[in-house]
């Protein structure tokens, strides 16, 4: 089987959770000795970095790009109001990405085209008039409810805009769920929702999944280091630390005074690194998220709006962490309340959680280990991959 997978940014290195599940996607194709070829469009926030990447990853990937300046243009999203088009889809097309698609697919022909999110399936018509392949659409999330839900979070023209942008998401939504052959969701739950939409194709739950090599068992230490890792360009992660910091952090502090309150993220904003609330220490970007992870104790995920699957929470139950996060932000995870992870939506149910298991440390390390076996038995890349390359050879034929 060969196949073109098509990103909307480079799937490597893995900077944030929407890098992790592409990578994760080519990486087991690969191992099943599938041809694959990635075609990706690099951005100002995420450019392409031939530097980061192996000389086997290029060789086995043959991965090129094309850059778009993805960046709000305030006179470009003005001009946009009076069209019928989705601004968002917009930003994500240039002709000489569609050169790049075009001339990829008249050297080789290919099995199945692997659009990686919303964002890319602009390109579908292109794909049809160009080439025979099945094209499937790797959904991360359902785009428009994430920006209905931030619409609600604001205020005035700017919760219009929202809304208005949303709109218009959701109509290409249900445009273009109707032109694939397949979809592969990322959650249960999404899956009902593009059932929702009107999806007539096929359409099947591929979840993230991690190879447990990479996080190699141990039991996780106890303590009272709370933590969040995310992007804070993302406005979900942005506004969740918002409400933690306001609605939560003090009076964690005020009842637990050895309480420590670590945040890291690429793009962290000024507003949060000039922050002064005590025991509060901002890391911007890190390193290696593995090692922020290990060396805190109990991660918290206060996300209010998002959708499809917290690719952090995963990576944290596989390290044996205790999470304590949102409905909201759990969704799409098999998990339990109080056995493999802790759900708090209001500001008291996260004061007293997180209180509790600081002053519980020995119940820390039993939801972590809890959660470790979870991963073990629910989210192995291997078994997620093979579930997929099953559905790509059905769709084919």
């Amino acid at each position: 089987m060969k196949i073109l997978q098509i990103c909307l940014k480079p799937p490597f290195p893995e900077v944030d959770g929407g890098c992790k599940a592409m990578n994760a996607i080519t990486e087991g194709l690969l191992s099943n000795g599938l041809e694959v070829k990635v075609l990706t469009i690099s951005t100002p926030k995420h450019p392409f970095l031939k530097e980061s990447m192996s000389s086997s990853y290029l060789e086995k990937t043959k991965i090129e790009h094309r850059f778009i300046n993805t960046q709000v243009n305030p006179i470009s999203a003005f001009c946009n109001l009076f069209t019928s088009k989705s601004y968002n889809l917009e930003r994500f097309y240039s002709k000489n990405f569609e050169e790049l698609i075009i001339s990829t697919l008249k050297a080789n022909p290919y099995d199945v085209v692997l659009l990686e999110t919303f964002f890319v399936t602009g390109y579908i018509d292109i794909i049809r008039r160009n080439c025979e392949a099945k094209i499937v659409y790797q959904a991360q999330n359902i785009e428009h409810d994430i920006w209905k839900l931030n619409a609600k979070k604001e205020n005035g023209i700017k919760s219009w805009y929202l809304n208005f942008l949303a709109k218009r998401l959701k109509k290409a939504e249900i445009i273009n769920i109707k032109k694939v052959d397949a979809i592969a969701s990322i959650t249960d739950k999404d899956k009902q929702r593009f059932l929702e939409l009107g999806c007539t194709v096929p359409i099947v739950t591929i979840p993230f999944g991690v190879n447990l090599s990479d996080y190699p068992h141990k039991t996780a230490d106890s303590g009272d280091k709370i933590f969040h890792i995310g992007s804070m360009d993302w406005m979900p992660n942005q506004t969740g630390i918002k409400w933690l910091l306001k609605n939560v952090w003090n009076e964690v502090f005020f009842q637990y005074p050895e309480a420590q309150l670590n945040l890291a993220g690429r793009h962290m904003p000024e507003w949060l690194r000039s922050n002064q609330k005590i025991n509060l220490t901002v890391y911007g970007e890190v390193e290696s998220a593995r090692d922020f992870i290990n060396a805190n104790n109990i991660m918290v995920v206060p996300l209010l709006a998002g959708g499809g699957m917290r690719i952090k929470i995963i990576e944290g139950m596989a390290l044996g962490k205790l999470i304590i996060a949102t409905s909201i932000a759990a969704e799409g995870i098999s998990c339990t309340d109080k056995e493999n992870i802790v759900i708090a939506n209001t500001p008291k149910e996260f004061q007293k959680a997180i209180l509790h298991y600081l002053s519980h440390p020995q119940e820390q390390i039993i939801i972590g280990k809890a959660a470790r076996l979870l991963i073990e038995r629910s989210y192995d890349n291997k078994v997620i991959v093979n579930n997929l390359v099953k559905f790509l050879k059905q769709v084919i034929n």
